[in-house]
């Protein structure tokens, strides 16, 4: 299955399940509960007061050599939007991609998607757990803090 049948068929209208695709084109989901999205909000607000002019993208589709994975929450530059414009899914990860950690994400499943989205041109990824500790990531491994952002305050 392609990205563009998942968001046009309205069989996935208005699910309470984020979705995204393996390499095999098979259909993933994941329960959404209303913390995890107002975590998403506060991520975002975070980004747009800490980073230089851009666009807050929540559940941002990314297509990665493992499928389409959604980032919770993205950060793009003008640059990048002016480059990329809203293409669904992205080929190109926006400089910072967010994953909000659910109870049901696996430690392995976090390390996958941050190396999937870095592969895909992330400068950072960000992994925020269910009490808003963040934890950085770049091509150089763990960062104490955001080198993009700086300090984040959620």
């Amino acid at each position: 299955m392609e990205w563009s049948e998942v968001i046009e068929n309205p069989l996935f209208e208005n699910l309470p399940f984020k979705i995204e695709l393996n390499r095999f084109g098979q259909i993933l989901m994941s329960p959404a509960s209303n913390s995890h999205g107002n975590m998403e909000y506060r991520v975002g607000r975070a980004l747009e007061r800490s980073c230089p002019p851009g666009e807050i993208i929540i559940e941002c589709s990314i297509q990665t050599s493992d499928g389409v994975k959604v980032a919770d929450v993205a950060w793009a530059s003008t640059e990048f939007i002016n480059k990329y414009g809203y293409s669904t899914p992205y080929l190109q990860a926006p400089e910072i991609c967010v994953e909000i950690i659910s109870p049901s994400n696996s430690d392995e499943e976090m390390s996958i998607k941050t190396d999937l989205y870095l592969a895909r041109g992330a400068q950072e990824v960000w992994l925020v757990n269910a009490q808003g500790k963040l934890r950085f990531f770049s091509h150089s491994g763990e960062l104490t803090s955001s080198a993009r952002a700086g300090s984040i305050q959620l």
